[in-house]
């Protein structure tokens, strides 16, 4: 077969009526009984079953050269066993990524959106570092840690009718503060 640089075959008239040839024979000789066997081992999947033996004749046809220099009086074998490697190599690869979804809604995959969240937390911060240092002790204590005004009283060694009108003006500054942020 003459061959370019680049290591390609021009393929002339009689070589393409051979590829034809050989192809056709191939899938009259041998797709039936192969289609059987690869639909066996996809568990009757009959698209996948017929792209494996499809692609197991392409490499016959591509390999036709090499197929036959052993000796071997039936190609079947050798397609069994190139169609088997195809199943599990497709079985590896199917098993290696996030199965495929087809005809859901893509509403159901959005996740909710941390944006709202975040602002909000940076809008309250900020409105906190404008409070002076004492109303922003005390609600650090009982908003965001969780103590009571009593409990937060005695962590901060504070009378407790302080620690509560320290609370209510903490919380009427801060209000303020949020109301001008929007």
């Amino acid at each position: 077969m003459p061959r370019s640089a680049t290591g390609r075959h021009h393929a002339g008239p009689a070589e393409a009526n051979h590829s034809e040839d050989l192809v056709r024979r191939l899938y009259d000789e041998h797709a039936g009984p192969l289609l059987m066997f690869v639909l066996r081992l996809v568990g009757g999947d009959r698209q996948r079953a017929e792209d494996i033996v499809q692609e197991t004749l392409l490499r016959a046809w591509r390999n036709a050269h090499r197929l036959g220099a052993q000796g071997q009086t039936s190609l079947r074998p050798w397609l069994v066993t190139v169609a088997r490697r195809i199943a599990i190599d497709d079985h590896r690869s199917e098993q290696a990524r996030p199965a495929e979804t087809y005809d859901r809604d893509l509403e159901a995959f959005a996740q909710a959106d941390d944006t709202e969240r975040v602002l909000r937390t940076m809008t309250v911060t900020d409105a906190l570092r404008t409070l002076s240092h004492p109303h922003r002790e005390i609600l650090i204590a009982t908003y965001f840690r969780g103590r009571t005004v009593p409990e937060a009283a005695e962590e901060l060694g504070l009378p407790l009718g302080t620690a509560k009108s320290r609370v209510y003006y903490a919380l009427r500054a801060l209000r303020s503060a949020l109301q001008e942020r929007g």
